[in-house]
């Protein structure tokens, strides 16, 4: 993956900015708090060892269900963060990369960008070059899970 793939491809939404409407008194808003992604994995070991023992993630539950011939992994980053992770048999193929419509990447913060693109780097995982985003002076990277799922690491 290269910066150009995650800049030059078309998007989803509609070209045109516009800002968002007030808030209206009449309506509360939903209190909402960050719950899971949930990833399908094309080799669920191989992802499961990527997740947990590259990326740091605890693995908190694994449950086998038959009727699915399917497994479900429950992964914990920190106080909150969580994925679920499943096998599928014979999921599709990801539409295009990296610009599919939908979840464009996931993004993880990390105070020590450098530290974490040399542990990626020993266990075999490319990096894209360190770069800045000129709108917050954060530096990130990008690299790939083992299904080429964009993921970013973003300097807190």
């Amino acid at each position: 993956m290269t910066s150009n793939d995650l800049e030059s491809a078309p998007e989803c939404e509609p070209e045109s900015v516009s800002e968002p409407e007030p808030e209206s008194a009449s309506r509360p808003a939903i209190e909402l708090d960050f719950h899971h992604i949930a990833i399908i994995a094309s080799d669920y070991g191989r992802s499961k060892r990527f997740y947990t023992e590259i990326l740091g993630f605890t693995a908190i539950r694994e449950t086998y269900r038959a009727a699915r011939n399917s497994y479900k992994l429950d992964l914990q980053l920190g106080d909150r963060a969580q994925i679920e992770l499943f096998s599928f048999p014979e999921p599709p193929p990801r539409p295009t990369r990296p610009e599919a419509c939908g979840l464009r990447h996931l993004a993880f913060a990390v105070t020590d960008l450098d530290g974490a693109v040399a542990r990626l780097e020993a266990a075999g995982v490319a990096c894209e070059p360190i770069r800045c985003d000129e709108l917050t002076d954060r530096r990130f990277t990008f690299f790939c899970d083992p299904d080429d799922l964009p993921l970013e690491l973003y300097e807190s």
